[in-house]
């Protein structure tokens, strides 16, 4: 119905538990969730860093393609570690669920959207099965 209508859900990960306390639960997670629930295609998760990086010291280092088992290996490595393990596991999960991908691309950039989708290379990492 919001779609039909032309407007854009806005969705807070917040929920609470049987005690009535307030839980942040991941966005990533969330995400992935409701892409699935209304089956797309892909997912886009917007992040401030500009995607998966065997150095994140480096802007070079940017790896504009993942497999999943590939995903599996850098994180094995501790190459994928802190804040970047939770979006990458729920991009697994959703693309076992059925996305074509997974794109991670830094918000901050503009027209990071239409660079990543609309260009050969992308600007960030694109997550595949």
């Amino acid at each position: 119905m919001l779609l039909d209508n032309e407007y854009i859900p806005v969705i807070s990960p917040i929920g609470y538990d049987a005690e009535g306390n307030c839980l942040n639960i991941n966005a990533d997670t969330v995400a992935g969730d409701i892409a699935a629930a209304i089956k797309a295609t892909s997912l886009v998760s917007l992040t401030d860093v500009d995607g998966v990086m065997l150095d994140p010291a480096k802007k070079d280092t940017l790896i504009s393609q993942l497999s999943i088992a590939q995903c599996y290996e850098l994180i094995d490595k501790g190459i994928i570690s802190k804040g970047m393990i939770p979006k990458i596991l729920s991009s697994i999960s959703v693309i076992k669920g059925g996305l074509k991908s997974v794109h991670i691309i830094n918000g901050n950039n503009p027209h990071a959207l239409l660079q990543e989708l609309f260009t050969d290379q992308g600007i960030g990492t694109c997550i595949l099965p």
